[in-house]
């Protein structure tokens, strides 16, 4: 259909790309071990509108732009950057609800509101121009250079890469939240799991920043 061709192949290989650890994985974790599940499932599913805001710009041709113009690409770049640590800054300076750790130690770290993570999740997906390069890579590999309609084969493929990624993501929130349970975490490890995403965040943001469009 569309001219699709190895979708096997397609559906193996995303699976694995999947995953690979990344910025994504990461926040989805930390949301379902100090937040629980639902706040993991919050983030996963605000990663799977990036993925989709990525797939459509792919099919009508917008995130060519990234690839052609430095200019673009240094722009989405900077400023996905700057949101990733940002982010990380403020994972950094966690508290404990209510008193200090010293003073409430059996207190549980501020929750945040699910429309909240949902926009983490969003935003950390969206402002990554490596993955609108991702799209462009990948997804041509499995499209007939004869195909009668490119875009809607893009389109296609990438939803059913975003499908099995948010089977993936749910999956790690869910088993994260569980596994947290399971071992009890302690409100102060949470809150040291928080800040230790926290710096792997700013890493990944100064990383991002350095990257060279290719």
């Amino acid at each position: 259909m569309y001219g699709i061709h190895d979708l096997t192949l397609f559906i193996i290989s995303g699976l694995l790309l999947n995953i690979m650890p990344g910025p994504d994985s990461l926040l989805i974790m930390a949301r379902s071990a100090t937040q629980g599940w639902r706040a993991g499932c919050a983030a996963a599913l605000g990663v799977g509108a990036g993925t989709m805001v990525h797939v459509t710009a792919a099919a009508v041709g917008i995130s060519a732009l990234l690839a052609a113009s430095a200019t673009a690409f240094n722009l989405v770049k900077w400023i996905g950057a700057a949101y990733i640590v940002w982010m990380g800054i403020g994972m950094l300076r966690a508290r404990l609800k209510g008193e200090a750790a010293s003073l409430a130690p059996k207190a549980a770290p501020a929750p945040a509101p699910y429309h909240r993570i949902f926009a983490q999740g969003f935003l950390t997906n969206v402002l990554n121009p490596k993955v609108a390069l991702f799209f462009l890579a990948f997804v041509p590999q499995f499209i007939s250079a004869d195909s009668p309609n490119k875009a809607a084969a893009f389109f296609l493929l990438g939803c059913i890469f975003n499908f099995n990624s948010m089977l993936w993501c749910n999956g790690l929130a869910l088993f994260t939240a569980f596994a947290s349970a399971r071992l009890k975490v302690k409100p102060l490890v949470a809150l040291w799991l928080n800040r230790i995403t926290g710096s792997l965040f700013v890493a990944l943001g100064a990383r991002l920043a350095l990257s060279e469009q290719h």
